[in-house]
Formats: structure tokens, sequence, C-alpha cells
């Protein structure tokens, strides 16, 4: 499996970004999958910030968004070309980190965010940097 993610830059406050994750050997459209974007700033832990999941054949997909992102940022994914896609919108200095692409997730990590992710498959980061 590899995961490639890309989009990131510099760009002032108030500003939008896409980021881009292409995973190669995994399926997306699983019955049990956990796929997500975490971000990690200088000196700080790495969070979680947006993830999408399905937790059985019946079950829908679900997102989910950290506090701080919530309303601007938004997750997708595309089952045909195997991306994740984070849309990054009104974006503020603090959003500035190193952003990474996972998949194969525990299922766990999609719902508790405050619990650092653990396994799955990253991408290499892509760094956002967000100008006041």
């Amino acid at each position: 499996v590899q995961v490639v993610d890309s989009g990131g830059g510099s760009v002032q406050a108030g500003g939008s970004l896409r980021l881009s994750c292409v995973v190669s050997g995994y399926t997306f459209n699983g019955v049990f999958v956990c796929m997500g974007w975490f971000r990690q700033a200088p000196g700080k832990e790495r969070e979680t910030v947006s993830t999408i999941a399905r937790t059985g054949l019946n079950a829908d997909w679900s997102t989910r968004y950290a506090g701080a992102v919530k309303g601007r940022f938004t997750i997708s994914k595309d089952n045909n070309k195997n991306t994740l896609t984070l849309q990054m919108d009104s974006l503020k200095p603090e959003d500035t980190a190193m952003y990474y692409c996972a998949a194969n997730l525990p299922l766990l990590s999609c719902v508790d965010f405050t619990k650092a992710p653990k396994g799955g498959y990253w991408g290499q980061g892509t760094q956002v940097t967000v100008s006041s």
C-alpha cells in the first residue's frame, strides 16, 4: 500500500487549500473502512482533523470533524480514483501544520479523536502554512 498526499502550500488567513491523498493497493469501498486527515504543528502532538468511515456492510459512510475545523473543512473520497480529499476553507493561522493522510486505520480512530491513531498506512505529509 502506498499513500501519497499533496496539495499543501502557503496562504493568507481566510484562504482555501485542497489536500489530496492517493492510496494505492487499498480498497476504498470496503465493508470496514476508516480513513482520515491528521495534522501536527511544531511542538504539538498529532491530532485528528477529519475522518470518514464505514462500520459494516449495510452501514452508511460517516464523516467526523474536529471541533476546531467543523464548518470550514470538508472531507470526501473518490472510490474510482482511490483519492481522499480535504477541502479547507476560511483557513486560520492556527491551522498551520504538517497534514497527513492515513488509510486502513482501526475503526476506533474514526470515532474517538482523543486517542492518537495507531497503525494504518500513512502519507509523507504536506505542509500547510497560513499567515495572518
